[in-house]
């Protein structure tokens, strides 16, 4: 007797560190809006554009949008998958859910067409047609990292050789080949990334919703799944990537994502265990 106390105890413990574990990721995926936020202003005063219209506020604050989106589509996850018991996901609080969820997804898609607008900017450039230290004084900028600008002054401006480049779709920006390459491979990673998370959450709301209607089938199962560890393989592979390229917000961002869908995961896992069960 003691000892199955004594195991139900420890079981009761490691659930309890389980759950701190996962709303602490919860939280701190929150504050990384804030983080990115922080970081696409200071990359939209460099940004040129007179006024701000809907598309490129998307395109200037995509990191934003996604990721703020992203936090409210994952508690959603955890309400329908671990809180809200079964019996209760149907009426005004399914379609609440899925009021919310709609907008959640037109968010994340929008951020996404964003990201690519993003990458499209760094498709295109032209070689300066002047010395970039003639440029000095008159408000140019210079672009030393992805979403990272300096002030083009007397210092920095000899250290832009002859094969200087002006990123033409932004306003008085000035490139090395080499920091304008990175950014637009940096572009490139952002865009497979988004559009790789979206197919994981389309195939995270099929799971759902047949779990709601009586559970998958085995087949169909085992598809999602083979399909699920090829996008995490490659959302792991980003990750690595900006962590090489010292993109530490990214890789950050990416390894706490990872880490929240892995508690995700298991609370479908977890779900699809308790309807087998039932069945019985």
């Amino acid at each position: 007797m003691n000892d199955v106390a004594s195991g139900m105890g420890r079981r009761s413990t490691l659930y309890r560190w389980f759950v701190s574990v996962k709303y602490l990721t919860y939280i701190l995926l929150s504050f990384n809006v804030y983080l990115f936020l922080e970081e696409e202003l200071v990359s939209a005063a460099h940004s040129g554009l007179a006024n701000f219209e809907l598309a490129s506020l998307i395109q200037l604050f995509s990191a934003t949008l996604d990721t703020a989106a992203w936090v409210l589509l994952l508690l959603l996850f955890e309400l329908e998958t671990a809180v809200i018991p079964d019996d209760r996901l149907r009426g005004i609080t399914k379609w609440s859910i899925h009021g919310v969820r709609l907008v959640c997804s037109a968010a994340i898609v929008s951020a996404f067409l964003g990201y690519v607008g993003e990458w499209e900017v760094f498709l295109h450039s032209e070689s300066l047609s002047v010395p970039a230290c003639e440029l000095v004084g008159n408000g140019w900028s210079v672009l030393v990292d992805f979403d990272a600008f300096i002030p083009l002054d007397s210092s920095n401006c000899a250290q832009l050789g002859p094969d200087t480049l002006q990123v033409t779709a932004l306003n008085q920006v000035v490139s090395s080949p080499t920091a304008f390459a990175s950014a637009r491979d940096l572009a490139l990673v952002d865009v497979l990334n988004a559009g790789t998370w979206i197919l994981i959450v389309i195939a995270l709301e099929v799971e759902v919703r047949l779990q709601l209607k009586g559970g998958l089938p085995h087949r169909l199962q085992w598809g999602l799944n083979a399909s699920k560890v090829v996008f995490y393989l490659m959302l792991t592979a980003a990750a690595v990537y900006w962590g090489f390229e010292g993109e530490f917000l990214d890789f950050w961002d990416a390894a706490l994502w990872l880490f929240a869908f892995f508690f995700i995961e298991m609370n479908v896992f977890e779900w699809q265990r308790e309807l087998d069960y039932k069945a019985q």
